[in-house]
């Protein structure tokens, strides 16, 4: 098991967003350092059983190629965030749509001492609630500032990775189709 302390603020912070949203170590394999409520309402996982692993068990055996070369390229310095549809599965089994955002938090020093990881279901999402989530996000992202600076992390990137929402969502639809010619509940 992953031992990291986390900073009280973070804890909190993240413990409170209605928003689904996770903790990762920037380290070895990125397990999961933390996810609220949301997260695990989304997901249909408990905390004891996603901490410590790494978040890629949600996609089974997809391959998922276009969003896993952005993650890794996020992982690898390359992007600042990622923002990206990924196939996921629930603890049941049932395949949703995660709209994935992603984002490093450094410490003053500029190290790298977690990512920070928002989802949300875009399966059968109507665009209206895809936007209030934009917002949401957005504003998650804003108050992040000023939760983490008390304990000296500054989250890296912009919100301009929470744009083109018509894109994703037409990326959504292609996913959700393909997955309805392959039987999947």
């Amino acid at each position: 098991m992953h031992t990291q302390t986390i900073p009280d603020e973070v804890s909190r912070y993240i413990a409170q967003s209605h928003i689904a949203l996770a903790l990762g170590a920037a380290e070895d394999d990125n397990p999961l350092l933390l996810v609220n409520q949301p997260f695990r309402d989304l997901t249909g996982y408990g905390e004891e059983e996603v901490v410590g692993r790494n978040c890629r068990f949600l996609q089974g055996e997809v391959e998922n190629r276009e969003a896993r070369e952005r993650i890794h390229a996020f992982l690898n310095g390359e992007r600042q965030t990622v923002r990206t549809t990924i196939l996921n599965f629930r603890k049941d089994g049932r395949p949703f749509v995660n709209l994935l955002y992603m984002s490093k938090l450094r410490d003053l020093s500029g190290t790298v001492r977690y990512l920070f990881a928002s989802q949300f279901d875009v399966s059968r999402s109507q665009p209206d609630l895809l936007a209030a989530y934009d917002a949401d996000l957005g504003q998650a992202i804003s108050r992040l500032g000023a939760a983490f600076s008390e304990s000296d992390l500054v989250i890296e990137g912009s919100l301009t990775t929470i744009a083109n929402t018509v894109a994703t969502v037409a990326q959504a639809k292609l996913t959700l189709s393909d997955l309805d010619g392959t039987g999947f509940p």
